[in-house]
């Protein structure tokens, strides 16, 4: 599998492209969104906020963002056009968000972007990530971050290693990809484009672009006592 950003991103439409230029792997753009947002001259436009919603300094926002009730905006962070922060949404430092996405109730996102059309609506972590444009995340979704025991994060695929370099790396998810309700991707793992990951699965490693990951589990069914 081709580990570049091009293999699971259409970049075309996507106004941050830039980011990835110069990186020979995806995940070499995880470090790069800090001094990106640092140096960003795009120009803000006044969000929908909806009651009271806290939003720090270096937040840039696209026409037609809404932002409802309780939701956190640290910041430095870019909102596309036309996105929803649904209330109890916390976005944290160093979040690049795309147009026609949302980011719903109690999920927390952290140095991570997020392409056109992303729907995370409920429950989820996605901290030092990459979501490509259409992805979808069921309720409860984990993009673990960071291994149990805290070095680095080294990529195994086809008998080789990539080491990564960093000691927080989520998940790089392809375009359209979708991941089911509480599912936990651990650190590292890439998913290409087009492909399912069944609800409840524990995922490690590298996953080839339209394949579907499913999860058996064996049901017992009893008569239940008297009390």
């Amino acid at each position: 599998m081709d580990l570049s950003a091009s293999a699971l991103f259409d970049l075309q439409e996507f106004a941050h492209r830039e980011i990835f230029s110069d990186c020979r792997y995806v995940w070499e753009a995880i470090p790069k969104i800090k001094s990106y947002l640092e140096r960003s001259t795009f120009s803000s436009h006044p969000p929908t906020i909806l009651g009271e919603a806290y939003i720090g300094e270096q937040v840039t926002f696209g026409e037609g963002v809404v932002v409802e009730p309780g939701a956190v905006i640290l910041g430095p962070a870019i909102i596309g056009h036309c996105t929803r922060i649904r209330t109890g949404a916390y976005l944290r430092e160093n979040v690049i968000i795309g147009e026609n996405c949302i980011l719903g109730n109690s999920c927390e996102f952290k140095n991570c972007i997020l392409m056109n059309d992303c729907q995370v609506p409920h429950f989820s972590y996605v901290g030092d990530s990459i979501l490509g444009n259409g992805v979808h995340l069921g309720a409860g979704v984990i993009l673990s971050n960071l291994k149990l025991t805290g070095d680095e994060i080294v990529l195994h695929h086809l008998g080789k290693a990539y080491p990564t370099g960093l000691r927080k790396l989520g998940a790089l998810i392809g375009d359209r990809a979708e991941i089911g309700c509480q599912a936990v991707l651990n650190p590292g793992s890439i998913i290409g484009r087009e492909s399912l990951i069944y609800p409840s699965v524990v995922w490690r490693g590298i996953l080839e672009e339209r394949q579907i990951v499913k999860l058996s589990q064996t049901l017992q069914i009893c008569p239940r006592r008297k009390v």
